[in-house]
């Protein structure tokens, strides 16, 4: 089908890198004896809150348990409810459930396929207590108009940033505080990895304080600080908390990717950048859309097919594999899976439902070559004439 050569191994959607920089830094932790959560952990709170511009970072075992903390503390609880995009991964919707309150699904605006603040403004109930928003995808959300809602309507704004790692806000990073709390994702898709884990960013001392006790089963004393104590020390357990511990193999790895991110991210929006070029051209496959003042970092790159495209979006996907190129479908719709499928949501969803069904995420990692990605723009191309 392609004019171009057809790659010996499939190219996949995405790929962590990791270098030998992650690998000795993984065997010298292995060797200092702390491998569960100790002074590496500490030391990638540092540096990423550092990064970000923030006051506090605590690491977790995942941002799925790092949303779900978030809900504890901040004192999401039965009867709440939360308002959030169905446009998103399941698990926004599911740490909202895990502490017993309700999420309702808002639409999206159809050009940045975050929460459109207009339909969070018409969604408030006096059940309303928080608004959880997404970076969809790392494209930051309307944050101003958001916190201003949120503000004058005296709800909670929580940043579900699982994807948001290095993306900007009007020359500000995700994860300064914009919000009350802010909830990171490591995970092999995200940009910067630990295999698994999360971060939670926030301003407020006595929140960062309770997230690093509830982690650990509510342990009033940190394994590291009875470690270090110069006098025998007891630790209490005065709520029940959870084991949601990041470890210092994963806290060590964070640390040389960090010390990449920037690079990674240059690189990253030099592809997407060839991307846009190349769909514009091609017309019927539409680019995602970025305001001015927001700077993703293109943790994906979806796009988006034209009424008028040739083929479905379906079709286009296997006919990418067939030519040995791994593609995703669009970001989930929450709403249409069993557990959130009560409420007639799909008529009050129309962008979601839209966005959910058009669009899908083609290949973009690090280690991705030009001629990769001309291939992948080749066949493309090509395939409208199929």
């Amino acid at each position: 089908m392609s004019t171009l050569a057809k790659p010996a191994t499939m190219i996949p959607v995405a790929k962590p890198f990791f270098g030998a920089e992650e690998e000795q830094a993984v065997v010298a932790t292995l060797r200092s004896g702390w491998v569960s959560q100790g002074p590496k952990v500490a030391e990638f709170e540092q540096r990423f809150a550092e990064y970000v511009g923030a006051a506090h970072a605590v690491a977790l075992s995942s941002c799925t348990t790092a949303l779900h903390l978030a809900m504890v503390v901040a004192g999401i609880k039965e009867g709440d409810e939360v308002l959030c995009p169905s446009l998103s991964f399941i698990a926004t919707a599911n740490c909202i459930r895990y502490v017993g309150a309700t999420p309702v699904f808002v639409d999206i605006d159809p050009l940045t396929y975050n929460l459109d603040p207009n339909r969070v403004e018409e969604a408030i109930t006096p059940r309303t207590r928080a608004i959880l928003t997404v970076h969809q995808i790392g494209l930051p959300c309307a944050m101003r108009e958001l916190a201003e809602i949120a503000q004058r309507r005296g709800l909670i704004l929580m940043e579900d940033a699982a994807c948001a790692i290095g993306s900007e806000y009007f020359g500000e990073k995700i994860g300064k505080p914009h919000s009350l709390l802010a909830c990171f994702s490591f995970h092999p898709r995200k940009i910067l990895s630990t295999g698994e884990g999360g971060m939670i960013t926030t301003e407020d001392g006595e929140l960062a304080d309770r997230l690093r006790r509830l982690r650990q089963h509510g342990m009033t004393t940190s394994d590291l600080a009875r470690h270090g104590a110069t006098h025998v020390t007891f630790e209490s357990y005065d709520e029940v908390g959870f084991n949601y511990r990041m470890t210092d193999l994963q806290a060590a790895i964070g640390l040389q990717q960090l010390l990449r991110l920037d690079d990674m991210l240059s690189r990253r929006r030099h592809l997407a950048s060839r991307y846009t070029v190349a769909l514009k051209k091609i017309g019927w496959l539409q680019p995602p859309h970025q305001p001015e003042g927001l700077r993703p970092n293109f943790q994906s790159y979806m796009a988006r097919l034209a009424h008028d495209a040739p083929l479905t979006r379906d079709d286009l996907m296997q006919i990418l594999l067939d030519q040995g190129i791994s593609t995703r479908r669009g970001i989930m719709a929450s709403h249409r899976e069993p557990p959130y499928a009560e409420g007639n949501w799909s008529s009050r969803l129309p962008q979601t439902e839209a966005v959910a069904k058009d669009t899908m995420i083609l290949p973009l990692f690090h280690q991705m070559t030009e001629e990769q990605q001309d291939y992948v723009i080749d066949c493309i191309r090509q395939a409208s004439r199929r």
